[in-house]
């Protein structure tokens, strides 16, 4: 049930109605081509994704077009037919010539999946792969999900959880005691497992399956070494055998999610002899695998082993017949006006244009995301998109020199466009055509702020004036100067483009403005800038985001007095230092999964080497932290500086109502890492909704953290946050110099702290993981304005 404060914003227009407004339209999520005879006109199929709120659960729905060229660079688009909703589909891709379509269902009565193929006659084939019992569960989303075609279109390839055997269930005869044959691997189901970390928990010993289609076959591939897990796969141009990226387990499997730098390799594994391949360098982390429509090029992405967990990347070209292997796009350290080097873990899965020579793709260019044409032969880069007024773009298929892809900017919801490819060399202008355009929202205006540190910063060796930027999302109605919520992005090698986020936008329309901060480290700025923050984790970060906040508000109408922070995970860790460090600035804060402890989750976290490596500490599996790593650690945490965190404000004013420390140093329970005003009614927990933020803290992927400094929240993978909830109990001023009595809650000294306020707007529902990107949309978790501690004009 809505709480009074949710009920009256509702009625006057408030949060609620505000995002549930605002969060109406979808994202775009896949698209696909099919060619009608002639080869002039085009049948576009497109996915797309939005919350349904009074469902709480992801909407899916699929939306078909015709496109007919009416000249060398003319389209004419209508809608072919009306929009369906997609139901129990996991996976879909359509054949190369776009006769056939597979998808994977999971088949919610039984609990199968089935794999089927579709054509222009229906379905013509339908396998249920779980009765065959040859693997187990599909992937179908992460680093390893694919689902190819062979070229012949009569096989499919897909990766799925090795086998295992099940244990055998006691006979209902069976007496306790007795003695029984011991059966091989009987003991399985308690054999310890490694998984792929956050997000990959259940993603072990992942196996190829191939299906065959004309002779009703299904095949778990063999020849793939132990010491590897396949992923990404696709066949080979004679289709007669499989291309793949092997991740190396040695040492053993770190967490693979949002971390470019773990040793994998691009494969071959030929399916007569069962010989398999390296074809990548042995010492590298190479990923996405993307070949040629003449099928004599192979181009993927390579990056370096260790070090930060995304990084710039270089563009790699194998020629298949001679297995010669040249770099096409190098590292850049030092970004240029033209281009600032390629981020992206994974290229477009259909981006080579029609000549096999030139391909496209979409990469953060510092706060923008752009299409980039590579021309393979002559190793240059062409903007297809620098100086639109959108500030994201995304490729989702290039066929028969059709681009069909994505925009959006903070102002503007994503719309659907669609282009022709122009002759090499005559690329631009490109003339995009709207297939589904969204209208601009009028109460929110961006622009893009440049920050240059001085000299004398935290890194003055390793380019310590090096620019960064922000973006300042404000809005056009009320009354200047407006209070701002700053946010700073997690990863900490992660990156806020301009994209559209219905959170953000909410926040404008309610009248907040809203700073998302990149500082030094963020992806779309070149390798020096990422690799400037090693060692300066907790220093450079924290001061880059200040100095963003302090050029904004001089020279922007905002209100310095009206300040809060709103972050997850890295971006949390930069907000808790500056709870500390500027306690006079900012008057409320909410954070999910926010890393305040960095020693502590050296036994929980997926990436124990990051915290070695952020430090500039060397790290080895072989050992454990000796006293100094750990007090550096420490001294690095935001938690050794809790005391310096002054005590919050409710909203009408009143020193410390309802502000509450725990007894300890990690919260549990309904109460962790929360104190709340204003918010009547009993703690509830979050729906795990399609919507929640995969792999945070405690939840097993569906939580979040509000957290009060001083009451830290209980331990995670990759943040140390606790769960979000969305309504606590008001609690009673403390007495001075001392903790309000409660359950489990005896009295002590009153430990300085900061007060949250976060009722959720809209119920139960996580919107943040609707949107791309959503790992460095620590934002995203945000509620509504007003429910930050303070009132906006």
């Amino acid at each position: 049930m809505a709480s009074g404060t949710e009920r009256g914003a509702e009625a006057a227009g408030g949060p609620a109605t505000c995002y549930r407004e605002l969060s109406r339209f979808p994202a775009i999520t896949r698209a696909a081509l099919g060619a009608a005879a002639g080869g002039q006109t085009f049948l576009l199929y497109t996915e797309c994704s939005r919350p349904d709120l009074p469902r709480r659960w992801l909407l899916r729905f699929s939306r078909h077009y015709s496109l007919r060229r009416t000249g060398s660079s003319d389209l004419a688009v209508s809608r072919a037919a009306l929009s369906t909703e997609i139901h129990n589909q996991l996976l879909s891709q359509d054949s190369p010539t776009g006769q056939h379509r597979a998808v994977l269902r999971h088949c919610p009565q039984r609990g199968h999946e089935l794999l089927e193929v579709w054509g222009s006659s229906g379905r013509s084939h339908s396998v249920d792969l779980t009765a065959l019992g040859k693997h187990g569960e599909v992937y179908t989303e992460g680093p390893f999900a694919c689902l190819a075609w062979s070229r012949s279109e009569t096989r499919l390839l897909y990766v799925a959880e090795k086998c295992r055997p099940k244990p055998r269930p006691p006979c209902p005869w069976d007496v306790p005691g007795a003695a029984r044959p011991v059966e091989e691997d009987e003991d399985e189901e308690f054999v310890y497992r490694e998984d792929w970390g956050e997000a990959l928990s259940t993603r072990s010993v992942p196996v190829l399956c191939a299906l065959d289609l004309e002779g009703s076959s299904l095949s778990v591939l063999e020849g793939i070494p132990e010491y590897l897990s396949p992923g990404q796969a696709l066949w080979s141009p004679d289709d007669r055998g499989v291309v793949f990226v092997g991740w190396w387990h040695e040492p053993f499997r770190l967490g693979l999610s949002a971390c470019s730098n773990r040793r994998s390799g691009i494969f071959h594994l030929d399916l007569a002899s069962g010989h398999c391949e390296l074809l990548s360098a042995e010492h590298g982390a190479a990923c996405s695998p993307r070949l040629s429509p003449d099928g004599r090029r192979l181009l993927y992405l390579e990056g370096g082993l260790g070090g930060p967990h995304r990084q710039c990347l270089r563009l790699r070209m194998l020629t298949w017949q001679t297995r010669q292997t040249v770099t096409v796009l190098d590292v850049v350290q030092e970004p240029t006006e033209a281009f600032t080097g390629l981020y992206r873990e994974a290229l477009p899965p259909r981006c080579w244009a029609a000549d096999s020579q030139r391909a496209v793709m979409g990469t953060p260019q510092r706060s923008r995301t752009d299409l980039l044409l590579v021309d393979t032969e002559v190793a240059t880069v062409t903007n297809l998109t620098a100086g639109s007024p959108e500030g994201c773009w995304e490729l989702l298929t290039l066929q028969w020199d059709l681009l069909v892809a994505t925009c959006s900017a903070p102002h503007h919801p994503p719309s659907l466009v669609v282009a022709v490819l122009p002759p090499a060399g005559r690329e631009l202008p490109l003339c995009w055509v709207p297939v589904e355009d969204a209208p601009t929202v009028p109460s929110v205006t961006w622009k893009t702020l440049t920050v240059r540190p001085l000299c004398g910063g935290q890194s003055p060796v390793t380019h310590g004036a090096q620019a960064f930027e922000a973006l300042l999302l404000s809005p056009t109605d009320g009354t200047a100067p407006h209070p701002l919520v700053v946010c700073p992005h997690g990863g900490p090698h992660a990156v806020f483009d301009a994209r559209w986020r219905p959170s953000m936008a909410a926040l404008c329309r309610l009248g907040f403005a809203v700073l998302l901060v990149n500082y030094r480290g963020s992806l779309g700025f070149g390798q020096a800038g990422i690799s400037s923050l090693l060692s300066h984790v907790g220093e450079q970060d924290v001061a880059d985001t200040q100095l963003a906040v302090e050029q904004a508000l001089s020279s922007e109408p905002l209100d310095p007095h009206r300040l809060a922070l709103l972050a997850g995970s890295h971006g949390a860790f930069i907000a808790l230092h500056l709870l500390s460090r500027e306690p006079e600035r900012y008057q409320a804060c909410a954070l999910r999964s926010p890393v305040s402890n960095l020693p502590a989750l050296l036994g929980t976290s997926d990436i124990p080497d990051w915290r070695y490596t952020s430090l500039g500490l060397p790290y080895s599996f072989e050992r454990v932290p000796c006293a100094k790593e750990l007090a550096t650690m420490l001294l690095r945490s935001p938690i050794a500086q809790a005391a310096r965190v002054r005590q919050g404000q409710t909203g009408c004013g009143v020193p410390g109502a309802g502000c509450w420390a725990p007894t300890a140093g990690c919260a549990t329970g309904a109460d962790a890492g929360a104190a709340v005003r204003g918010c009547p009614g009993p703690a509830r927990q979050p729906h795990a909704s399609a919507g929640a933020v995969p792999g945070a803290a405690g939840q097993g992927g569906t939580g979040a953290a509000a957290v009060v400094p001083g009451g830290w929240p209980r331990a995670g993978r990759r943040g140390d946050g606790g769960q979000c909830l969305r309504e606590l109990r008001p609690l009673a001023p403390p007495a001075p110099g001392a903790a309000p009595a409660g359950r489990d809650r005896p009295a002590q000294p009153l430990v300085p702290t900061v007060a949250l306020r976060l009722c959720w707007p809209w119920g139960d529902h996580w919107p943040w993981g609707t949107t791309p990107g959503a790992e460095a949309d620590g934002a995203g978790v945000a509620g509504a304005g007003q429910e930050l501690g303070f009132g906006s004009k």
